[in-house]
């Protein structure tokens, strides 16, 4: 009985090492462009987190006040400040939102007290905050945050409406 053999080619042992090296390539190239898109996407998320989360905690703080004549804009200390009327037992209260040495401060204080912008609470860390009633009821906040990033919304005040 005769045994055929085979004769063995160079492209024998070539293509499988050379499919290999393309599929790794592939690979990680696939790998370092996902990596780059997860980094570019986590540092914007970072950016924006201040400005949006100040404008969102003063939306709500504006939803929470939303009385008849409880909200306006005026200065505290030299600041622009968004301020909030509140009454408990017949006594006046007022909360002031301003920024102040680069961040977002929060002031409760009893009407007419004498306190300066340095009594505030940190909230957040931000560059600038602009007020304006666009209308009698329509409040437009502008937050800008460290990194000078801004994001702006417009506030309807149902109780001035």
């Amino acid at each position: 009985m005769r045994f055929q053999s085979r004769k063995h080619h160079i492209i024998d042992i070539l293509f499988p090492i050379s499919l290999y090296f393309v599929f790794t390539v592939s690979a990680l190239t696939v790998l370092l462009l996902a990596t780059n898109v997860y980094r570019t996407t986590t540092e914007n998320s970072a950016l924006n987190f201040n400005a949006n989360t100040s404008l969102s905690y003063i939306t709500e703080k504006i939803h929470q006040n939303d009385t008849e004549g409880a909200v306006s804009i005026g200065s505290f200390d030299g600041h622009q400040a968004l301020i909030l009327k509140q009454h408990y037992n017949d006594t006046e209260y007022v909360t002031y939102i301003y920024v102040s040495e680069g961040n977002l401060m929060e002031l409760y204080t009893k009407s007419g007290a004498n306190v300066d912008a340095g009594s505030g609470k940190v909230i957040l860390p931000l560059q600038a905050l602009d007020m304006e009633m666009s209308q009698s009821d329509l409040l437009h906040l502008t937050c800008t945050d460290t990194q000078g990033h801004t994001v702006a919304s417009y506030i309807s005040i149902h109780s001035q409406s």
